[in-house]
């Protein structure tokens, strides 16, 4: 990977919201074709990386880059790159969930036909097929989750981030997901998840980076983090109350 464009270069991050700064001067790069895990407890500031990434919170200081696209500066091109899993529920409630992918797929300025057939591979791949004509609502958890995956993926982008994405499902709907995210991967897509599973990012993630109170507190590959016991430490010293 030596000399190539990495996935995504954040340099000196920081997001202030009035006197309270969520995002302190961080500093990291993912290489393409990487799975990534950004952990940290609530309130760590990862959500607010992830909208700075992808276009929804405007930055205070630094820069990021997506594929070599300053996400301010170049931002049309750059957020054609990302697709977004978010952990709250945002469908359109008056859509059918088919439609809510072809919807999605046009603030990318994908149209016709083409469109309507990857949704419609889509749905066959994340096991909805027989549910494109109804509403989100309609849907049990385990397919809301499945959904937000295939509007994320809908216009086809080089790097996927998913905000804790098996948050408060079952074990078999996680090993599921788990088993898509890995698929997703091997095919070339670039991943970032957060993740408040340590057994999650252990066996997903290349490589992680841990935030606390807006700061990076620790980046290594994932095999060093376990081999060293230096990840459960990490991880127990963040939640401990």
């Amino acid at each position: 990977m030596n000399g190539a464009v990495p996935a995504l270069r954040i340099e000196n991050l920081v997001k202030r919201y009035g006197d309270f700064t969520a995002v302190d001067g961080i500093s990291f790069v993912v290489p393409e074709g990487q799975f990534f895990g950004l952990l940290g407890p609530n309130g760590a500031g990862k959500t607010t990386t992830i909208n700075a990434i992808v276009g929804l919170a405007k930055i205070t200081g630094g820069s990021i880059a997506l594929f070599g696209h300053d996400v301010v500066r170049d931002w049309r091109a750059a957020r054609g790159t990302v697709g977004l899993a978010p952990q709250e529920y945002n469908f359109d409630r008056y859509l059918n969930i088919r439609d809510v992918l072809i919807f999605q797929a046009g603030y990318y300025g994908l149209r016709g036909p083409a469109v309507a057939k990857r949704a419609d591979l889509l749905l066959e791949r994340f096991d909805l097929t027989s549910k494109a004509k109804l509403v989100y609502t309609k849907l049990s958890g385990g397919m809301k989750r499945r959904l937000t995956l295939a509007r994320a993926l809908i216009h086809q982008p080089r790097l996927v981030i998913l905000d804790e994405p098996t948050a408060g499902v079952d074990v078999e709907l996680r090993l599921e997901l788990w088993s898509m995210l890995r698929e997703l991967n091997t095919n070339g897509t670039t991943i970032i998840l957060t993740t408040h599973y340590l057994e999650e990012a252990e066996e997903l993630c290349d490589r992680i980076g841990i935030i606390h109170a807006g700061k990076l507190v620790a980046l290594e590959t994932t095999k060093k983090l376990i081999g060293e016991g230096s990840l459960q430490d990490i991880f127990l010293e963040l939640t401990r109350r």
